[in-house]
Order: structure tokens, then sequence, then C-alpha cells
């Protein structure tokens, strides 16, 4: 029995959810010119020239691209600036 005024918290399965990493994806759609898109990878990302213009062509041709994975609150980040920039982008978690 604990002691009084004492606060146990137990470590959850959402704790664990939190740790894994989250994957940034990019939509394409039918508004954004190919070169804006590489443009915006660049600038966010900072990303080279032939890396932004490879997940842009994954967009273009996929439909979809994973441009980044890492922690959650980054990826919220990085969402929120591609948003920003009017490309649809949503985040996921990685399995």
């Amino acid at each position: 029995m604990p002691n009084p005024g004492t606060i146990h918290i137990e470590e959850t399965a959402t704790d664990a959810a939190l740790d894994q990493p989250w994957n940034v994806i990019v939509h394409n759609d039918p508004i954004n010119l190919m070169s804006y898109v590489t443009l915006v990878f660049m600038r966010v990302f900072g990303y080279p020239r032939e890396r932004a213009e490879r997940h842009m062509l994954e967009v273009h041709q996929k439909g979809r691209s994973l441009v980044w994975s890492g922690g959650r609150e980054q990826a919220e980040h990085y969402v929120h600036q591609l948003h920003s920039y009017q490309l649809l982008a949503q985040m996921e978690q990685a399995s």
C-alpha cells in the first residue's frame, strides 16, 4: 500500500506509443507545381535539390511520399509547416 500523499505513476501503452517514430507523409495534389513542391522540401527539411526532387517525383508518380520519420513533436511541426505551404501532409505512426 502506497504511503499517503505519494503519487505513483504507471507507464501505459500510450507512453510507449509516443516513443514510437512517426512518419510525415506528403500526398499528391492537383494544385502545386512540381518545382514548388521541390522548393518546399528544400526549405522545410533542408534537403539538397536531388533528394527533394526524388521525394517530389514519388509524390507525383505514386501519390505519396514518406518525407521524414522521427519524434512526434517534430513530425507535428513539419506537418504544420507543410500545411502553411499549402501541401497535403499528414503524420502517421511508423509500424
